[in-house]
């Protein structure tokens, strides 16, 4: 499939907003305090309905897909909610940071929905100097973050690879050992994750983007480079080696349905990940899938897949990601609220960061990280959630089990 056949015939799914839902917008640094924002979120759990959705962790197919289509906002409140409770008595409140430094924006993928795709001439591309890198981990440590991500755009080259080993030695060096990382590096030989878990990296994020075969073709060009077996079994080497391991998808993209997500979330607890970073689906113009639709979608559908997933796998980590706070100012809060209970800001040098705008309207772009630190633990001090300082806040299904 070339860039030129991708279709325009689109399948977004989009759904009615719940009050549970909406309860971030109008926080403000004037708004109230946390107790009483904290005090209202109480209030509203112990709120029931005569009529509650029905969910367990072993849900089918079909009860998914009602959940993920219930337009009655009651029931949708009281899915959020109780996925907040399934997570306050599985592995506590705490909300975990992860520094996200983004190492490059060089990729010699060219999936049609990305931003950094190789064949994105629009995009001023880069490449942090290892002393970069070293600044923005030290920056992660000294501010009491317990963990960090190194991201990329997906390379294979010796001498990247080679300079990544480097890189998980030094932050190690640099903190005496005691700061988390998790790579998000793309699809890689089984040697070269082996070679990073032995250099200290201990988490990975590879996402699937879909669990469906053909709904991944119709996203991706169609050769070698990018096939779905070729990810799954990407997954399935980093828990062989013994990384904590992660996955996600992108929620409501043209061609998606209802029944598509279902099986994502059926997909994830099968394979029995350890953690899962998914968000809504953002538009890039300079893509061939960002000529599909003219404008983002709402948060509500990503919540209910964060609830949904919760409740299937209670113990594992989630989290609330930028693209969520693309979509609305607190949707990260509101994730925290939904089940989610990692949020990851980026630490990545500001003069950088400008340059690597993978989707439109990225929030905070001008911050430097202090800036957006000091932003972050405000907002989540206003609603009562305790940060976890200096925690690497592993997930409790990888270290428990289950």
């Amino acid at each position: 499939m070339t860039d030129s056949k991708l279709s325009t015939q689109t399948n977004i799914v989009t759904e009615s907003k719940s009050s549970y839902g909406r309860n971030m917008e109008f926080l403000s640094d004037s708004d109230k305090n946390s107790e009483t924002i904290t005090n209202s979120f109480t209030d509203s759990i112990k709120t029931t309905s005569e009529r509650k959705m029905s969910v367990t962790n072993d849900c089918t197919k079909e009860e998914l897909v009602a959940c993920l289509e219930e337009r009655d906002s009651q029931k949708i409140d009281e899915l959020l909610q109780s996925a907040y409770k399934v997570k306050a008595e599985n592995i506590g409140k705490k909300v975990y940071l992860r520094g996200v430094i983004e190492l490059s924006n060089i990729c010699t993928k060219n999936c049609y929905f990305c931003g950094i795709r190789q064949l994105n001439s629009n995009i001023d591309r880069y490449e942090l100097t290892e002393e970069q890198v070293i600044e923005a981990s030290r920056f992660a440590w000294e501010s009491g973050y317990g963990s960090l991500i190194l991201k990329a755009g997906e390379r294979c080259s010796k001498r990247y690879l080679n300079k990544v080993t480097k890189l998980i030695k030094s932050i190690k060096e640099i903190s005496g050992g005691m700061i988390g990382i998790t790579l998000s590096l793309g699809e890689q030989s089984k040697e070269s994750y082996r070679e990073w878990f032995d250099a200290g990296a201990h988490r990975y994020l590879l996402r699937i983007e879909s669990s469906n075969p053909d709904l991944y073709a119709r996203i991706h060009p169609k050769n070698t480079h990018h096939s779905w077996d070729r990810r799954v079994q990407a997954i399935m080497d980093l828990k062989d080696i013994g990384f904590q391991t992660g996955t996600g998808v992108m929620i409501g993209m043209p061609y998606q349905t209802t029944s598509d997500l279902a099986d994502d979330l059926l997909f994830m607890k099968n394979i029995g990940v350890h953690m899962v970073g998914m968000g809504p689906y953002l538009k890039h113009p300079d893509t061939p899938m960002g000529k599909l639709i003219t404008e983002n979608q709402t948060l509500d559908l990503s919540l209910k897949m964060v609830a949904l997933l919760r409740h299937m796998m209670p113990k594992i980590n989630i989290a609330a990601t930028t693209s969520m706070q693309v979509i609305d100012p607190f949707g990260r809060e509101r994730a925290v609220l939904a089940g989610a209970n990692i949020i990851m800001p980026n630490i990545t040098p500001s003069v950088i960061k400008s340059r690597n705008k993978n989707i439109e309207k990225m929030p905070e772009v001008k911050d430097d990280a202090s800036e957006s630190k000091s932003k972050l633990e405000n907002s989540l001090a206003r609603m009562g959630i305790e940060i976890g300082w200096n925690e690497w806040g592993d997930s409790k299904a990888f270290t428990q089990g289950g």
